[in-house]
């Protein structure tokens, strides 16, 4: 990552110090002139905008811990923050993320039924209205959305969630009228390679894969080449419609024998006998783990059987360095990884499998969270010296968007209070 000096480029080289520091975490300024190549007075200078805009904050290093002269922490704010949004066919989780990494606050309302994308959008509103009592002067740069189903790329048109029975719906325009905030969305499995890639399992890797499971199905992401692979419209990574068996079972578009028809969240909770609602992925582990039951073992054991079919086609084709999992596919990695390795490497070849490594994903619950987050931070982190790079021109928490009161959400699905502070 190399900085220039010039002035024609000081946008360029304030992107690549927040980025850094978002990134990669908190870094002396010392440290900050070797990443860069840029030299001190330059770094002081970008530093000092950075501060002056609410970006980032400059702390006093240990003393105790660096020889000779100690140069000052740059850590990016805690309080400039992004709204993430995760609907499911269950539930509406809304979280507050910030610039640092911190999940500062996390709510997950569980829906009787399946949301429309109206009523979706009016608890997204309601809690979001909420939260404000809770914030203070916290400042949002905008909100971003991680859908179960094919988003469009260029507009964030959800074209696709089989799931929610979401068609062609216009999410972000419906959510930006009614918050007033910029709102970006994207397919959720693709989001979660996105976090795991920069804060989790995946950080350093340049080719990985990341399968969601939820309880809107599976789907999954990819970067090849250190390069995010989207596909011509945003729609790669569709593994949950991959054939893994001659069944009859049939996924959300139809199709039998797929990943997503054979390897299901619901059979799970169905042999453990768990509200799906009342259980998110990592009760879903814990009761997995504490379970003796033979048909929950059973169950277990043909649902990692089929996940290593399409698994081994993803390393035969991909031949990527590292596969996440996440979600409920988390969940069944933990009961038995032996199992799920062999029948990985009983279908792949040898030499594609000897340097790929399989794991959970390291941000649990947090990480598409952490995805959207990171699709609504971009902006900010192409340009700090935009709109939405100066703190006076955020979107402050303490203002209620127009239209978002809690009384607009229909009375069988009500948002919760979220007035409690961090």
């Amino acid at each position: 990552m190399q900085g220039n000096n010039h002035d024609d480029v000081r946008r360029h080289n304030l992107s690549i110090i927040l980025r850094l520091v978002h990134r990669e975490g908190a870094a002396s300024r010392a440290q900050l002139t070797r990443l860069t190549g840029l030299n001190r007075s330059t770094i002081g200078a970008l530093v000092a905008e950075l501060v002056e805009r609410g970006l980032v904050e400059e702390r006093t290093p240990d003393p105790t811990k660096l020889a000779g002269r100690p140069s000052p922490i740059v850590a990016a704010s805690d309080r400039v923050v992004a709204i993430a949004v995760n609907p499911e066919i269950d539930a509406i989780t809304v979280g507050v993320v910030a610039l640092s990494g911190v999940v500062h606050r996390s709510i997950r309302f569980a829906t009787p039924t399946t949301p429309t994308a109206a009523e979706a959008v009016a608890i997204t509103a309601g809690i979001i209205a909420d939260l404000r009592l809770g914030l203070g002067d916290y400042s949002i740069v905008g909100l971003g959305v991680a859908v179960p189903g094919l988003v469009r790329a260029h507009d964030g048109l959800v074209r696709d969630a089989p799931h929610l029975g979401w068609v062609d719906v216009p999410l972000c325009e419906m959510l930006a009228a009614v918050t007033g905030l910029p709102v970006v969305a994207a397919n959720d499995a693709s989001l979660g390679v996105t976090a795991e890639r920069y804060f989790g399992a995946g950080q350093g890797m340049a080719d990985l894969i990341y399968l969601n499971g939820g309880s809107s199905g599976i789907g999954g992401g990819l970067v090849v080449g250190g390069v995010a692979a989207g596909g011509r419209a945003g729609y790669s990574g569709e593994f949950g419609h991959t054939r893994v068996s001659a069944g009859y079972r049939t996924d959300s578009a139809g199709i039998a024998g797929t990943l997503e028809a054979e390897v299901t969240r619901g059979a799970l909770l169905e042999a453990l006998g768990l509200c799906a609602g009342e259980t998110d992925a990592d009760t879903l582990e814990r009761a997995l783990l504490a379970s003796n039951a033979p048909a929950v073992r059973a169950e277990v054991n043909r649902q990692l059987d089929f996940l290593a079919v399409a698994l081994a086609g993803a390393v035969n084709i991909l031949n990527p360095e590292l596969i996440v999992l996440g979600g409920f596919l988390a969940a069944l990695y933990a009961v038995d990884p032996g199992r799920l390795t062999r029948a990985v490497a009983a279908l792949t070849l040898g030499t594609a499998l000897d340097e790929v490594k399989i794991a959970p994903a390291v941000l649990g619950s947090n990480l598409l969270l952490i995805g959207a987050a990171e699709l609504a931070f971009e902006t900010l982190l192409l340009d700090p010296q935009s709109e939405s790079g100066n703190s006076s021109g955020l979107s402050p928490l303490s203002v209620r968007a127009a239209g978002s009161s809690p009384a607009a959400v229909s009375p069988e699905i009500a948002p919760p209070a979220a007035n409690q502070p961090f």
